[in-house]
């Protein structure tokens, strides 16, 4: 497939079949991802591959962060909803980055890190894996960062999620790119 098939097609997919995906791939797909700009050549990043015992463990985490101040069946319900969904992954890579001091290193660490990132889409995408880029509350939490390894310094990227898709969503249209792009002569 060539490279522009390959980005118009991809999408973010969060359902996955009940199929392992191996370790050795992911981690092929990773040191292939890496090759991205990255000015003066920091590679502040890490990863964290994350399945078996620990993915029990982070399902579980989710649905406790997700039935926390509910009770009765809300409770039960927002655990199992999100015990199920952290579940049903097969592999996930949690992204991190060395935190610079300075601003300016830290903006282009981060930006050559959510490359890798996508780069790995890319690679997975082609050969046939989906995935999808997740953060958010849960993953601000003290408990996460304790579970995935969280070190000094570092700042949580991403948390990718990874497996061969059980459901493939629909295209979501583009904007016209015409009314944001500028020629200057």
């Amino acid at each position: 497939m060539d490279i522009e098939t390959l980005i118009k097609e991809r999408r973010s997919v969060s359902l996955f079949e009940d199929k392992p995906v191996s370790i050795d791939l992911v981690k092929e797909m990773l040191k292939t991802s890496v090759w991205v700009p990255n000015h003066k050549m920091t590679q502040p990043w890490r990863f964290t591959i994350i399945t078996g015992e620990t993915k029990e463990q982070l399902a579980n985490l989710a649905g406790d962060f997700m039935a926390r101040g509910k009770t009765g069946e809300d409770k039960d319900r927002a655990f199992n909803k999100a015990y199920g969904t952290f579940s049903q992954v097969p592999v996930y890579v949690m992204v991190f980055m060395n935190e610079s001091h300075e601003l300016k290193r830290r903006q282009e660490d981060y930006a050559s890190t959510s490359l890798i990132i996508h780069n790995l889409s890319l690679i997975g995408w082609e050969k046939g894996l989906g995935m999808i880029w997740k953060t958010g509350p849960l993953t601000d939490t003290e408990a996460f960062r304790e579970l995935i390894g969280v070190k000094p310094g570092e700042k949580f990227v991403g948390m990718i999620q990874l497996g061969y898709p059980k459901k493939v969503p629909r295209a979501m249209p583009r904007m016209d790119l015409d009314t944001r792009i500028t020629e200057l002569n």
